[in-house]
């Protein structure tokens, strides 16, 4: 029989570890390319003998046969994407938001590696998710995180179908708010580059011999660096207070 050959503490391990090795592949501060592979393991192991004592009584015997272990863990990897993704999409609130500011202050074509994204991306929006990263780990909101983890397991109890519907209707949902958080984090550089376009047309208009386009662009990135420096504790706050209601949703009531 399968559950003679598979001892009930290590399927209740594997199956676990399933889900906790899912979340943490891609939850924001522990899932970063620039992170080791070996070093993400490791956590998640450790995760995995923490949380198993925990919620194994809430886990389901093994199966009879080898065949029904495929289901539970391509269930549970795939509750474990779910709230790591979910999760991760409250960080491109800051992309979006240094995004929108570095072509607001003429700093669009300032590109960077973003390590949070793995890709190329504007040099505003880099340091923004640097930043992000940083303050969650410092504000010690990672407790959150995996404290989600372990209360995952309340609200997507093992072993029963994930619901793909309610999964879809969640992430549009995170995707839409941090879009609007990162229109509202950079709505201060909006309105100060339609005054300063304003402007700049005026002038044109008044004085047309003017070359207004070379005079005012290193005016417009100094202004807004020193508006971005200014700003920048408040946008940390903001980040703060959406990262946290987001990552609260995951947590049980208990």
């Amino acid at each position: 029989m399968f559950a003679e050959l598979l001892p009930t503490l290590i399927f209740s391990y594997l199956l676990v570890f399933a889900r906790v090795g899912a979340i943490l592949m891609v939850l924001p501060t522990f899932g970063e390319p620039f992170i080791s592979p070996r070093v993400r393991l490791v956590i998640a192991l450790a995760m995995s003998v923490v949380v198993e004592p925990v919620v194994g009584g809430t886990l389901p015997e093994a199966p009879l046969q080898p065949v029904g272990l495929l289901p539970l863990i391509f269930g549970e990897v795939l509750i474990g994407i779910f709230i790591g993704g979910a999760i991760r999409l409250l960080v491109s609130a800051l992309h979006v938001a240094g995004i929108v500011i570095s072509f607001q202050s003429s700093l669009g074509f300032a590109q960077f590696f973003d390590p949070a994204q793995g890709a190329q991306g504007a040099l505003l929006g880099s340091f923004l998710t640097i930043i992000g990263m940083t303050l969650i780990m410092v504000a010690d909101l990672h407790h959150l995180m995996l404290r989600a983890v372990a209360d995952s397991y309340v609200l997507f109890p093992a072993a029963q179908a994930p619901p793909v519907e309610d999964f879809a209707e969640m992430a549009a949902n995170a995707v839409a708010h941090s879009f609007l958080i990162g229109i509202q984090i950079s709505a201060p550089f909006i309105a100060y580059a339609l005054i300063l376009y304003i402007g700049m047309g005026l002038v044109n208009r008044l004085m047309p011999q003017m070359q207004v386009f070379f005079v005012v662009m290193p005016m417009q990135i100094l202004l807004a660096l020193l508006f971005f420096t200014i700003t920048l504790g408040g946008i940390g706050i903001w980040f703060l207070e959406h990262f946290e209601t987001g990552t609260m949703q995951f947590l049980s009531a208990g």
